[in-house]
């Protein structure tokens, strides 16, 4: 580590060492440098949505939507289970977007009950444009590791993420 710049996980590990020397502290380094990763990577990926007038979650039902492909339609009830949304949070998302008029709820054609969600050509437009800064910055976020370590990076989330999520 003599080549790394000290972090403010590095004093809490210290401290924790100092006031608990029978302690293993080597998780409780790489747990707290991914919870600060998160927060502040988060930031930079929100201040892109912000940027388009969008906030997280209605990126994501736009996302959801152009991810569909052709015709870019889909039922709320599966755009909420697809986002791990309760029906209510979704009615609000969906609410907002079609108020900007973002998406459209249009009757389903095979059952005339039932509605499906439909990106406009204004949604469509945005969110070609915000994926492409998204990724961008993502990119941008990332370039401090060579290709190698992204990949050796991904892999070892990947295989963390399978041991912790249900089913895995």
């Amino acid at each position: 580590m003599a080549d790394m710049k000290q972090d403010p996980v590095d004093t809490i590990v210290e401290q924790w060492r100092r006031e608990r020397p029978d302690l293993e502290l080597d998780a409780m380094a790489v747990i707290g440098r991914l919870g600060r990763l998160l927060v502040v990577a988060q930031r930079a990926i929100e201040a892109v949505f912000t940027a388009h007038g969008l906030r997280r979650g209605e990126f994501d039902v736009l996302a959801a939507l152009r991810r569909s492909g052709e015709p870019f339609e889909l039922n709320p009830s599966v755009l909420a289970d697809t986002l791990m949304l309760s029906r209510a949070g979704m009615t609000g998302r969906l609410d907002r977007l079609e108020s900007a008029g973002l998406v459209r709820r249009i009757a389903d054609a095979e059952d005339r009950r039932a509605v499906r969600v439909a990106l406009t050509d204004s949604g469509r437009e945005l969110i070609d444009t915000v994926v492409t800064a998204h990724t961008e910055n993502e990119t941008r976020i990332l370039s401090v590791l060579s290709a190698t370590d992204r990949r050796e990076l991904d892999r070892i989330a990947r295989t963390l993420l399978g041991s912790l999520e249900p089913g895995a």
